[in-house]
């Protein structure tokens, strides 16, 4: 299977470690919106290696650290679709880390559980 990802020229890379790479979000939500993406083809988290699993907090605080050297969120969401009923594309794993903004929604309570309707507030 090939994968999009593995097209994106390392010189988009924002950054790289042992398992993953850092770019800006093609499609992003919001301003400074970034993919952590695997460099081997993974099809999601639960795919991922143990020795990968265990690099992926430290990159994520990469990738926070990139953002918040251009913007100043006041929060963040951080996520993976897993499988196509979750809503996932591009079967080649990726986490965004998405920086949230004061007054970016109306009411932001529930954050994730917006992505089955009807769930988000309780």
């Amino acid at each position: 299977m090939k994968s999009v990802f593995l097209d994106i020229p390392k010189t988009d890379w924002l950054h790289s470690s042992k398992h993953f790479f850092i770019v800006k979000d093609k499609y992003p939500v919001s301003e400074g919106h970034l993919l952590i993406v695997s460099k081997e083809l993974r099809h999601d988290f639960f795919d991922l290696t143990a020795e990968e699993k265990a690099e992926l907090p430290a990159i994520i605080t990469q990738a926070q650290s990139l953002i918040e050297k251009h913007h100043s969120p006041d929060g963040y969401n951080i996520g993976m679709n897993c499988g196509q009923a979750a809503g996932q594309t591009i079967f080649h794993f990726h986490c965004h880390v998405i920086p949230r903004y004061d007054g970016d929604m109306d009411d932001p309570r529930g954050g994730v559980r917006h992505s089955v309707k009807g769930k988000g507030y309780y």
